[in-house]
């Protein structure tokens, strides 16, 4: 839900419960009034009543007086409190029965006490509250109807520039070099909002660049000298003066620098992925790119006598060439190193996933770590980058990495 319908929600509900609350008061408050206008009114009818006796020393006629009803009824010495109340006034012009209001008391006559009860209609001030009730209905719809309408409207305008600004930052791309263009605005907020956007972006592009161009000098310096120490190394394993310690010693030494050249490439490829760096798409068929990277490895194979079944269906997916060569390069080259000989492995592609098996240790490895970069067993001999790497280009296309060891087989799951 957007915020200026949140916004249309909380303005709504909480008018239309000020409105109901506030005209639920108002309609006690004008009944208590009216029927305090109306108790007064009888009170006066009494004062009248016993104007009448001392004029005229006698009771009143039990017929309407003044437009009310009366009746005396005698009680002796008995003095009733006086008390209003409402009851039923029948009106006798419109034979019917209506709401009224009544005071009931007592008054002295010939050395007696006699019960007076005067009732009037209450019709007239009902019609004035259901009018005014009327009038406020009314008032309250056409202010929920301007309103909504001002919300709909007027407030939408006044947040267009925040929307204007959200949709340019959905389309930022750090790699762009084109600096963030926002619309101006008059809202003091949204101009110190845009003005921080513009700022950080700034900065972001900055600082990637920088980064960027860091990564890659350093990456092609450190590439420099390992070329050149690698070129002197296959001179020197060439030279046949050399005893077996020396080329032993010359062997390890460049068995390591091939390694760091490994994790020099391995850590410039994450660099590009975490940054969207890789542009290239193509439709691929992932269950060809899987029979080229088994030819492969079957020399790998072969020299372990690993047993390989497949059972691959056909699975199109959008990606890079060279980030999925990597992939699958990972996890097959992982599946071999880690399995002894005479292992088996098993590779299934369906349409909604694949899954890698491998014999191993005959233990789980750790599903948390697995994926973490440097993280490697006591003898492996890799650079701790390659599950790293499988996992960033599973995030980069939002496919579902996880490692489960199930019957003895060491499994890597790959949700499309």
């Amino acid at each position: 839900m957007k915020l200026t319908a949140h916004y249309n929600k909380a303005g709504i509900i909480t008018t239309i419960s000020v409105l109901l609350i506030g005209g639920l008061i108002y309609y006690i408050a004008i009944g208590f009034i009216a029927n305090k206008q109306l108790d007064r009114d009888l009170t006066e009818e009494i004062d009248e009543v016993n104007q009448y006796i001392d004029l005229h020393h006698q009771l009143p006629k039990q017929v309407d007086f003044d437009e009310d009803h009366t009746t005396f009824e005698s009680i002796g010495t008995k003095v009733l409190p006086r008390r209003y109340f409402d009851t039923l006034f029948y009106d006798i012009g419109e034979k019917r029965a209506e709401s009224g209001r009544a005071v009931e008391g007592s008054i002295r006559f010939n050395n007696g006490n006699y019960k007076v009860v005067i009732s009037e209609s209450k019709e007239a001030t009902e019609y004035l509250i259901q009018l005014i009730l009327t009038i406020t209905v009314l008032l309250a719809i056409i202010l929920l109807s301007i309103l909504f309408l001002v919300n709909r409207f007027v407030l939408t305008g006044l947040w267009k520039p925040f929307y204007q600004l959200l949709t340019q930052l959905k389309s930022f791309d750090i790699s762009d070099r084109s600096k963030l263009i926002v619309s101006q605005s008059e809202v003091d907020e949204f101009r110190e909002l845009n003005s921080a956007i513009m700022n950080m972006t700034t900065k972001a592009k900055s600082d990637f660049q920088n980064i960027k161009s860091f990564t890659e000098n350093a990456s092609h310096e450190m590439m420099t000298p390992l070329t050149v120490v690698t070129s002197k190394l296959d001179t020197l394993i060439q030279d046949e003066d050399l005893n077996s310690e020396q080329l032993t010693q010359i062997t390890n030494i460049y068995t390591y620098i091939n390694k760091m050249s490994r994790l020099n490439q391995a850590l410039l490829l994450l660099v590009k992925i975490d940054n969207n760096l890789i542009k290239d798409h193509e439709e691929i068929d992932l269950s060809e790119a899987l029979n080229d990277k088994i030819l492969q490895f079957q020399e790998l194979l072969n020299g372990k006598n690993l047993s390989l079944t497949q059972n691959l269906e056909h699975r199109d997916i959008s990606t890079s060439r060279y980030l999925i060569d990597i992939l699958l390069n990972n996890l097959l080259s992982n599946a071999i190193r880690h399995n002894p000989a005479g292992g088996e492995i098993d590779i299934i592609l369906t349409n909604g996933q694949l899954v890698i098996k491998n014999t191993g240790q005959p233990e789980a490895l750790n599903s948390e770590a697995i994926f973490d970069r440097f993280h490697k067993g006591k003898q492996s001999e890799g650079t701790g980058m390659g599950l790293t790497l499988v996992k960033n280009i599973c995030e980069y296309y939002d496919f579902d990495i996880r490692y489960e060891y199930i019957h003895e087989r060491h499994c890597f799951i790959i949700q499309f």
